[in-house]
């Protein structure tokens, strides 16, 4: 028996005054447990957190979110002590959500149910809250991994990798992105609206709350194996790829502009460098018109990326999804449908230009057989800025499709007497 649960043993239920007795508006700190039929586990992981309210002298209740549990999970939580709220909608970040709203503490810790985290050492968590910490993340790799606790594919490749990306994409120093155990401050969370319902819940709360620049911190946890004789519910490359697709959604510049820069970069120069005729790199290797075609279309594939980019920054610039930045705030002065349309015909007007160029000198030839390397080349860039040309003109219209939710919603602020007025005069 763990050194924990001789103690707990101690206690039993009855350690923290139900919260019936305890003014809502008095409760700390919510030790909120997410549940899908975890009756194995479940009793241990409350009575441990009782066991730490007891101990530290902290007005709190336990919390269990039920997400449909069908094996007595929330008799077993009522009969602890612990207050249910049922979520009917599935999903593990419904789960949560849910908790979220329901809890009454000015804190909330959040932990799974397994049993994987021990409830009775929350102490440096509520230490860092109380310090002014918005959100407050465990890291297993600096508290400890026992044997067993975490599979080698999510301890090896999945967690590194996955946290990496975190780090480099948001710039945010936590080095565990996908720790069950956190806690935070329950107004502050609560205020950044958060909607995934899956396991990519975990990485939406650490996101949201660095781009909304909140105080987060971390402190060393340690991860048991859980006590459950089941399978968990988490699926590696399900769960792991929603992880990865919330990341890079949530980043248009590593998702589109870095890489549609370096097509763009390395396709121009090719293309540059092979304008004129092959280029030799040694005796028996040189590029030609091939390599010029290839170029060609990456550098097309570039600036389609970074239109997609120039987009969904936009976009999430128009409608609150990222915060504003200087480079945001440029973007959404200067780029506009009319602009993107007229920078479209500019560079129609010079695919046309290189591609009639090429038809008159194929011309003096009388149509006959193409000698001079030159004209393919020409015929291609030419092709090349009119494909261009077409992908920014819709783009543009595709950006001011965007624009219509927010003129929409500015629509929807005037008084209805107003706008059905407005709406017989235009019929007029």
């Amino acid at each position: 028996m763990r050194r924990t649960e001789k103690a707990l043993d101690k206690t039993e239920m009855n350690v923290v005054a139900p919260l019936g007795e305890i003014a809502p508006e008095t409760v700390e700190l919510t030790i909120l447990m997410p549940c899908l039929n975890e009756a194995e586990t479940l009793a241990a992981c409350i009575r441990k957190a009782k066991y730490f309210l007891s101990e530290e002298g902290v007005a709190g209740e336990v919390l269990v979110a039920d997400n449909g549990s069908t094996d007595g999970s929330q008799q077993i939580a009522a009969a602890l002590g612990a207050r249910v709220v049922n979520v009917a909608r599935k999903g593990y970040g419904a789960a949560l959500l849910g908790g979220i709203a329901a809890a009454r503490g000015r804190f909330i810790v959040m932990g799974d149910a397994d049993d994987s985290y021990d409830f009775s050492t929350l102490g440096a968590f509520l230490d860092h809250l109380r310090d002014g910490a918005d959100l407050v993340m465990g890291n297993r790799f600096m508290g400890g991994i026992e044997a067993g606790a975490m599979p080698p594919l999510h301890r090896y490749l999945g967690n590194p990798v996955l946290s990496f990306l975190g780090r480099l994409f948001f710039r945010i120093g936590t080095g565990d992105f996908h720790c069950g155990l956190r806690g935070f401050n329950a107004e502050a969370i609560r205020a950044l609206n958060l909607q995934t319902t899956g396991m990519e819940f975990a990485s939406e709360m650490v996101v949201r709350s660095a781009l909304a620049g909140l105080r987060i911190e971390e402190v060393p946890t340690v991860l048991r194996q859980d006590g459950r004789s089941r399978p968990p519910h988490l699926k590696t490359w399900r769960d792991g790829w929603r992880h990865l697709k919330f990341l890079l959604m949530y980043n248009p510049r590593w998702l589109f502009f870095i890489p549609g820069a370096t097509l763009c970069g390395l396709g121009g120069f090719l293309a540059l460098a092979l304008l004129f005729g092959p280029l030799r790199l040694a005796d028996n290797l040189s590029l030609d018109l091939n390599t010029f075609v290839a170029a060609c279309f990456m550098a097309m594939t570039g600036v389609q990326l970074i239109t997609f980019g120039v987009l969904s920054r936009y976009y999430a610039a128009i409608t609150g999804i990222l915060p504003d930045n200087p480079r945001s705030d440029w973007l959404t002065r200067v780029i506009s449908t009319d602009r993107l349309a007229v920078d479209a015909g500019i560079c129609f007007l010079g695919g046309v230009l290189f591609f009639g160029y090429a038809m008159v000198k194929w011309a003096s030839l009388g149509f006959g057989p193409l000698t001079d390397a030159e004209i393919p080349r020409v015929v291609v860039l030419g092709l090349t800025l009119i494909v261009i040309a077409f992908q920014m003109f819709f783009s543009a219209f595709l950006l001011g499709i965007l624009e219509i939710p927010v003129k929409r919603s500015k629509l929807d602020d005037t008084p209805v007497a107003l706008r059905g007025a407005g709406q017989r005069a235009f019929a007029q």
